[in-house]
């Protein structure tokens, strides 16, 4: 007999993506409770019934509660998605271990590396819960806007798990006319391909400020997918999952789409603006900038080649010109593909 569905779910986080999420999934849960960090914020809205912040023009739907009080947001949850920047995860799983009861299920939606542990996160989501939680932590991942989410347009994601029988009941209660979701076994690929994608956005950003054509941007992608894939493998991921929605779909996506901020971040530095100055200027977090760190040291200690990542963490710490970053990948040794 099929497990019921949860019939309320919690977001943790009210970004784009956080807010993209709960308005695309309300239609599927008698409630939506939506968590604010800033309660200013939670309370601007509630009011307004949009994010003008982070989503403007989407409205919420009426089952959507927003509020800054942690307690209350998870108090009926039977589903609870973590959609916080990277940096920010472990110290929000612990604000929530108090109030994670055994039969919830967390689904991670934030994409990166963490940079002392090298942990993915749900790794860092598990480390914090420990014995908390009685079913593994599962990852949604594939190649999506936030806004094209909020508007209800088609879209193809990733549920990733270790237990199938768990990704498939949260396969199921996800589930909508506009979202499709697959499931997967391969957390760790999911994984690696959604964070990694940022860092190679971020140089297929700096080919298009560079004025370079489709070809370079094509050759970048392709050879990205490559040291993606050879790090997932590294780490026991199956190279398959990389051929897929949350490998090839999500690093064509925000690599080439006009909406993706790490692409744009690219564009930027490209220009000959300065880290820090693009940075202020940024509503929203570009996930590459910290992964690149990450993942840079994270491929020197499994002795993996990640040459498009080791540029990007030149141009983005370590003042490499952002032309002859690309110059120099393109003078590497040549070699067999």
């Amino acid at each position: 007999m099929e497990e019921e569905p949860p019939a309320h779910l919690a977001v943790i986080g009210a970004g784009s993506w956080g807010t993209a999420l709960a308005i695309g999934l309300a239609q599927r849960f008698a409630s939506v409770n939506l968590w604010a960090r800033d309660p200013g914020r939670a309370e601007e809205i509630a009011a307004l019934r949009e994010n003008k912040r982070y989503l403007p023009g989407c409205l919420l739907p009426s089952n959507i509660l927003v509020s800054s009080d942690i307690t209350i947001v998870l108090e009926k949850a039977g589903l609870v998605l973590l959609v916080v920047p990277s940096l920010y995860l472990r110290g929000v799983v612990k604000q929530i271990q108090p109030l994670v009861r055994p039969n919830m299920r967390l689904v991670s939606a934030t994409k990166g590396i963490e940079n002392e542990t090298f942990f993915r996160m749900s790794q860092v989501i598990a480390d914090v819960l420990k014995s908390n939680l009685t079913a593994p932590v599962a990852v949604l991942s594939g190649p999506t806007f936030a806004k094209e989410i909020a508007l209800g347009e088609p879209a193809a994601v990733v549920i990733a798990c270790r237990d199938q029988a768990v990704g498939q009941s949260i396969q199921r209660a996800f589930a909508t006319p506009t979202l499709r979701f697959y499931t997967s076994t391969d957390v760790t690929g999911v994984e690696i391909g959604a964070a990694l994608k940022n860092v190679i956005a971020i140089g297929a950003g700096i080919c298009r400020g560079l004025g370079l054509g489709s070809n370079s941007i094509a050759a970048l992608i392709t050879r990205g997918l490559a040291e993606v894939t050879r790090l997932s493998v590294n780490m026991g991921g199956n190279p398959r999952t990389l051929s897929g929605l949350a490998g090839l779909g999500d690093l064509v996506l925000t690599a080439t789409g006009d909406l993706s901020r790490n692409r744009s971040l690219g564009i930027k530095l490209a220009e000959g603006k300065k880290l820090p100055q693009i940075l202020e200027s940024m509503t929203m977090v570009a996930e590459g900038v910290e992964t690149c760190r990450a993942a840079y040291k994270l491929g020197q200690a499994r002795n993996v080649d990640l040459p498009i990542v080791n540029k990007m963490h030149q141009v983005l710490y370590e003042a490499k010109n952002p032309r002859d970053a690309i110059r120099e990948l393109m003078d590497r040794p040549l070699t067999t593909e």
